[in-house]
């Protein structure tokens, strides 16, 4: 197996290469496509088709908007957590999903990168549905990792031969720390995550946003002491900023 990092329009992209097949650690911005196209095609010389299984960690932008489509081009199979219902369910759901497409937006922009059609659809429907500790259909030599927090249904990636973990957004590097995402929906599962890729103390980590790391015990204590208590939402955010404007006012 051979790992190809690629620069994604915000994140990094991870292909892994098989004699017969490739693997696509994540779902990737529907930005990508083209990108990854030209890379299997043109600096790999393989099929579009070769692209065999895309794993979807959970569902913002720059993690499963280009999964559906990737499917529709190249007759891929799509695997994430074996969690009931969708992400953006309801109303809610629809606000947030809009939310979160604005927030990717923003971080291209200060990434000083070119405007992008992202839209993606809200809903997908896996071809496989992944439980803790379950082998990558086709991959055996990558495991699924329960590390739910960041959502209800991430997951990472552990390659089993170099023992590397691909945690998606579980944590980013900003400034030379590890820091947790924004947003982290249910901060005690987030917690005993971020335990959980400590115990099985990898040889590396691998970042969607910050590369391969390899994290010092310090790293993983400024971690844990920053893992939020209460849930870090899109809302409450919203909510503390009006309220300190609103005090500035008064």
């Amino acid at each position: 197996m051979k790992l190809h990092k690629l620069e994604g329009y915000i994140q990094s992209i991870y292909l892994a290469e098989y004699q017969d097949k490739l693997l696509l650690l994540d779902g990737c911005s529907r930005a990508d496509i083209p990108l990854i196209k030209h890379y299997i095609v043109g600096k790999l010389h393989r099929c579009f088709n070769d692209l065999a299984l895309v794993v979807v960690t959970h569902m913002h932008p720059d993690h499963a908007g280009a999964a559906n489509t990737l499917r529709c081009l190249t007759g891929c199979k799509i695997a994430m957590a074996n969690v009931p219902g969708q992400w953006y369910a309801g109303i809610d759901g629809k606000l947030m999903h809009f939310t979160d497409m604005l927030l990717a937006k923003w971080v291209a922009k200060r990434m000083r990168k070119p405007r992008r059609n992202i839209w993606y659809s809200s809903k997908l429907v896996p071809d496989y549905r992944l439980n803790d500790r379950d082998p990558l259909p086709g991959f055996p030599d990558w495991m699924a990792l329960d590390t739910q927090g960041h959502t209800d249904r991430d997951l990472s990636l552990h390659h089993l031969p170099s023992d590397c973990v691909y945690v998606a957004d579980l944590m980013v590097k900003v400034k030379g720390h590890y820091i947790p995402p924004f947003p982290v929906f249910y901060p005690n599962r987030y917690l005993k995550s971020v335990k959980k890729i400590i115990a099985l103390s990898p040889t590396s980590i691998i970042l969607a946003h910050g590369g391969e790391v390899f994290p010092s015990d310090r790293d993983y204590k400024y971690l844990l002491d920053r893992a939020p208590k209460i849930p870090m939402t899109h809302w409450r955010s919203v909510k503390s900023k009006l309220n300190k404007a609103l005090g500035k006012a008064s």
